[in-house]
């Protein structure tokens, strides 16, 4: 099976004056079609670099990054939006919708700055199928002002969405958002997920990286840990035998 991302020795260094600040260092990952990965870390841990890498917003250093097995490390700024456009659909803390326009008008922006021509009837077609994915056709004519948070961030994943990218890039995607409607978010990405679609989130919060399927930690540009959910659950099932096999002796000695 051929792999969404391949990250080979990735590096990337800021050159500010006389220093230089190695924000990624030799970072290698793979990550498969229908992944739902979270990438955590503290501030300064090299998270945003390797997400803005991963998305295409800047170049690394040095190393290798296929996407969808072409090979970007080296392309120019112009073949990386186009990359971004067609492969990529970005998610981000804040909606960055357009306030004058229907839900189904901002699902549609993108298509219109595809280099491949798509007639209108179409453009409809498909950003009314991306909306119905993250259960708000019945909304499509509303305008951000007529949705609440929650609403405005599914027609930002629908957006995200309606160029049919290889990858789902989420930045913070519940963070502008209260822990209801965070749990109703993570449900759209677990459903979106659950029919293949491949997924990377950026978060600080442990409780939204649970809803993922594996889990990547970076220290220092580095990764540090790299779990899957069966070896998190098992580690989390043999803590909690432990913990009660520690309460029982205290209960008989």
């Amino acid at each position: 099976m051929n792999h969404v991302i391949q990250l080979e020795d990735i590096r990337k260094t800021y050159h500010t004056g006389e220093v230089d600040v190695h924000a990624v260092r030799g970072i290698s990952l793979e990550i498969l079609p229908g992944e739902f990965v979270a990438i955590m870390g503290a501030s300064g841990s090299g998270k945003s670099t390797l997400m803005n890498l991963i998305g295409c917003l800047d170049r690394p250093t040095g190393g290798h990054y296929h996407l969808d097995g072409m090979d970007i490390s080296t392309l120019d700024r112009d073949a990386l939006a186009d990359i971004r456009n067609k492969k990529i659909g970005f998610v981000f803390q804040g909606f960055n919708l357009l306030s004058r326009t229907s839900a189904l008008e901002n699902v549609e922006m993108p298509m219109l700055y595809s280099h491949q021509h798509i007639p209108a009837d179409a453009q409809r077609e498909r950003a009314l199928h991306a909306l119905e994915l993250v259960g708000l056709a019945a909304r499509s004519d509303h305008h951000p002002n007529q949705l609440s948070g929650g609403q405005q961030q599914r027609v930002a994943i629908a957006r995200a969405l309606v160029n049919q990218p290889a990858l789902l890039l989420a930045d913070e995607p519940t963070g502008n958002l209260d822990s209801q409607t965070s749990i109703e978010i993570m449900g759209v990405f677990q459903k979106l997920n659950d029919q293949g679609i491949t997924i990377i989130m950026v978060t600080h919060e442990l409780d939204i990286a649970r809803y993922t399927k594996r889990t990547v930690v970076l220290r220092d540009g580095q990764i540090v840990t790299d779990e899957s959910i069966r070896d998190r659950l098992s580690a989390e099932a043999e803590l909690r035998h432990l913990q009660a096999a520690q309460q029982a002796i205290k209960l008989t000695a």
